[in-house]
């Protein structure tokens, strides 16, 4: 696995948080605003969240900004006008921060969805003014960071888990089914008689989600189901969490006791995704 997955995962946390130490060349800014070094620009857009990522050109975090928001479904986009939107305004803050203008990113998509929607996904980048030069699946992207040779990358988002199976460093099995953060909001809402957003509260706020976790503890163990079927016959000695939802405490040990296999949790798993979508930008 990358040794300075740590450190990345660490410097992005404190990027999102509004730390901003990087500055541009001015030289290297032109008159109309864009800047002519190198930078990395990637695009999730979650179930849950979408991130926004600008990387330099040694792969680093510079910039970036995510916003909880509910603009696609199981990687299908379900309100293109309000993904763009979201997207211009966070392209705006970031430029704001960077000192000049983004002019492309790369995006990327789940396992198995079609074409079409694919393409879609694409589309709001460049409804937002961002030249789409990049589409990569979530898995690929991961392991960009990662750099697993050989284990499972469980990507447990807001709507889907997707798993990919690597050996030697390649890709050879992946699949999607829908189970992730989103049902954990919906168990939460349905035992306390909250609403969905109030849910979506209580399942971030740390003070609750102890009393929580027994609540949705089953929806972490379809989770486990979902992997322990697709990775039957194949030999597998690790397993790789990422995703937002992996954040909830107790979820790898879930998991690891449901699979039996040895997991592991690096650091921020909501920004690992994003972070190799941004590579995939050239």
């Amino acid at each position: 696995m990358n040794p300075n997955l740590s450190d990345l995962l660490a410097r992005t946390d404190a990027i999102m948080a509004g730390a901003n130490g990087w500055h541009p060349d001015p030289d290297l800014v032109s008159a109309s605003g864009i800047y002519r070094g190198k930078i990395h620009v990637g695009v999730d857009l979650g179930t849950a969240y979408t991130v926004l990522v600008v990387l330099n050109e040694n792969f680093t975090p510079i910039a970036g900004e995510y916003q909880f928001a509910q603009v696609t479904r199981d990687g299908l986009v379900v309100d293109f006008v309000g993904a763009v939107d979201l997207l211009k305004k966070m392209k705006t803050r970031v430029e704001e921060k960077l000192g000049f203008k983004l002019t492309s990113a790369a995006t990327g998509f789940p396992p198995g969805v079609p074409q079409a929607e694919v393409r879609a996904t694409a589309n709001v980048l460049y409804g937002a003014g961002l030249d789409c030069t990049g589409l990569i699946d979530e898995p690929t992207a991961a392991n960009n960071i990662l750099r697993v040779k050989d284990g499972v990358i469980v990507d447990v988002g807001g709507g889907t888990t997707g798993v990919a199976i690597f050996e030697n460093g390649r890709v050879v099995y992946t699949a999607d089914e829908a189970t992730g953060g989103t049902h954990f909001s919906l168990v939460i809402a349905g035992s306390t008689g909250s609403t969905f957003e109030q849910a979506e509260a209580l399942k971030k706020n740390p003070e609750e989600q102890t009393r929580l976790f027994p609540v949705i503890r089953p929806v972490m163990e379809k989770v486990a189901s979902i992997v322990n079927r697709h990775i039957e016959g194949f030999r597998v000695d690790k397993l790789y969490l990422v995703g937002g939802t992996c954040a909830y405490p107790g979820m790898d040990k879930v998991i690891e006791e449901m699979t039996g296999i040895e997991t592991i949790l690096p650091g921020n798993p909501l920004f690992i995704t994003p972070l190799g979508i941004a590579m995939h930008n050239n």
